[in-house]
């Protein structure tokens, strides 16, 4: 029996499949729609094991909230046509809703919960030989407390939650501070709340920056004292375009790589410790204000309110959110 284009395009629109997978899939059924769908699923486990080596950075992630429990579930794939296939987004949404029945502690336990006869990870695996991508269950967070918020993105790449310590807490404002969470990706509740890791690694990147910004500085202060324009000689291949170009003279360019080379030993060795500690520690609150949800500018508040005066205003406490996202930022 001749397959048709058609039949190729109606099959792949039902499952995400490969074209060629599809139309190989549909001429060993004789056309049959079903016996075709039962071929390309029991060439699931060969096609994960031989893509697993593939990168999956597409996919789609849900989130969900309902009786104090929220869960957010993200599976990963190859390609952006089957993370919008409704088969593809339909599997999520099942994995989703058993992760809410059954409320798993941790991505392995949610891997292992049946749906039918089969496991949430064979279901991957499944779909996987259907499409012939490589896929994973990459991601699972979750909730539980007196109210619990839902927020998904448009394009199923990105999906929070947010906690409240309070089921009456006013679900406005709750919602408006999971928009927050989802738009401005803060890092914790507060300070407080701020891993010391996290600290202890934007103090060490704020100190490096701060020596690099003091060193910089000794070097265009020595080449303003030569006479040398900064911006002419921020760099070697600056240097040799800008005396092409006669913005330099061949001394100037000389003068100027040899105060490249020798000023930042010298400015570095020089440097204030104190000074340089007191800068980072500067950066390290400017970032724990701009990265904690509380220290936010609301993004609803045409007043340019803090998240922490809303907060107050309107007698809600947040305690905890989740955020996981597929894009990159």
């Amino acid at each position: 029996m001749a397959v048709t284009l058609a039949d190729i395009k109606k099959l792949r629109d039902m499952t995400g499949a490969g074209m060629m997978d599809v139309k190989k899939a549909l001429e060993e059924a004789l056309g049959d729609f079903e016996k075709a769908k039962d071929l390309l699923r029991k060439r699931g486990q060969a096609i994960a094991a031989k893509r697993s080596d593939r990168e999956a950075s597409e996919g789609c992630v849900l989130a969900k909230a309902e009786n104090g429990f929220g869960a957010i579930v993200g599976v990963k794939c190859e390609t952006d046509f089957v993370a919008k296939n409704a088969d593809f987004v339909g599997m999520v949404k099942l994995i989703l809703d058993a992760a809410m029945d059954h409320k798993p502690a941790s991505l392995e336990e949610l891997k292992k919960i049946k749906i039918g006869n089969f496991t949430v990870e064979e279901i991957v695996t499944e779909r996987s030989g259907v499409t012939g991508e490589k896929m994973e269950l990459s991601d699972y967070a979750f909730l539980k407390a007196p109210k619990v918020d839902a927020y998904n993105h448009l394009g199923n790449k990105l999906s929070s939650l947010v906690a409240a310590d309070s089921a009456d807490a006013n679900q406005e404002t709750v919602h408006g501070m999971n928009m927050q969470v989802a738009s401005m990706a803060p890092v914790a509740l507060d300070a407080e709340h701020v891993a010391q890791e996290v600290k202890d690694r934007e103090l060490a990147v704020a100190v490096d920056k701060t020596k690099q910004d003091e060193i910089k500085k000794a070097v265009e202060n020595e080449l303003r004292k030569a006479g040398i324009n900064p911006a002419h000689a921020d760099s070697d291949d600056h240097i040799a375009s800008n005396t092409a170009k006669g913005w330099l003279t061949e001394a100037q360019a000389a003068l100027a790589r040899e105060i490249r080379e020798k000023v930042p030993a010298a400015a570095e060795a020089a440097l204030n410790l104190k000074k340089i500690e007191m800068i980072a520690q500067g950066r390290l609150q400017k970032f724990l204000k701009e990265s904690t949800l509380v220290e936010q500018q609301y993004i609803l508040s045409d007043a340019k309110e803090l998240v922490k005066d809303v907060l107050k205003k309107q007698n809600v406490n947040i305690i905890d959110f989740k955020r996981i996202t597929l894009n990159q930022e």
